[in-house]
């Protein structure tokens, strides 16, 4: 099966270019102008989205917001603002990446790949661990507590599954940022610190087991 995109942009040439570009590359493409269409696009259940963000109407941002709340898969923002306070802002509504207009298509198309494959490569590790009260299962993407369901993020998952496959390893902020948003040089210590304590609010609502141990000057670990 032909992995599906999602590509939405207000300029339509853009859409149309990317369109053949990669229907070229044999992927299966739903093209979206405007962002409530792009809304109704991911009925198809996209493998992977390119989003323009100063799209007018509904905008980049609050179409990642929305689609966060029932997709996991990447979604990378197409943007010509490069600002670091844009970028977490992309990165705290859910996205994975930027891509910064103009770009190259060949580069584009390979960064497309590549986070493709690490999908992939996820979804076909079936491993499900267990910690005190607590069942993750890495495969899809799934936490219970007590048997109870514990709805997070993509991000807070993401940060969730790496401490707790290096449970007792401490990994500070920094680093926490480069391995889950896959990005050097722009990390946030507060986009980090406000996913911790989002993902230990949802913890506390059902345990009064702490899992994530803050290590005072040096960052985050997991503690089954």
């Amino acid at each position: 099966m032909h992995e599906k995109l999602l590509i939405a942009d207000d300029e339509k040439g853009v859409v149309d270019m990317l369109k053949s570009y990669f229907e070229m590359q044999s992927y299966q493409v739903y093209p979206a102008y405007s962002g409530e269409a792009a809304l109704s696009q991911a009925a198809h259940n996209p493998d992977l989205v390119l989003l323009d963000i100063n799209m007018p109407g509904m905008d980049g941002l609050t179409v990642c917001e929305r689609l966060r709340d029932h997709i996991a898969c990447p979604i990378l923002f197409l943007t010509a603002r490069i600002e670091t306070a844009d970028k977490i802002k992309g990165f705290m509504a859910g996205a994975d990446d930027y891509i910064v207009k103009p770009f190259d298509i060949d580069e584009l198309g390979a960064r497309v790949a590549a986070h493709l494959r690490r999908e992939n490569r996820k979804q076909g590790q079936s491993v499900l661990r267990f910690f005190s009260d607590m069942t993750i299962d890495y495969s899809r993407r799934e936490l219970t507590i007590g048997g109870a369901h514990i709805a997070l993020s993509k991000k807070e998952f993401d940060i969730v599954e790496l401490l707790s496959v290096n449970a007792g390893q401490v990994f500070d902020r920094e680093r926490i940022y480069e391995l889950v948003w896959g990005l050097d040089g722009d990390g946030s210590s507060d986009t980090i610190m406000e996913h911790i304590r989002k993902i230990r609010s949802k913890f506390a609502a059902v345990t009064q087991h702490s899992y994530i141990e803050t290590v005072w000057g040096v960052g985050y670990k997991w503690i089954g």
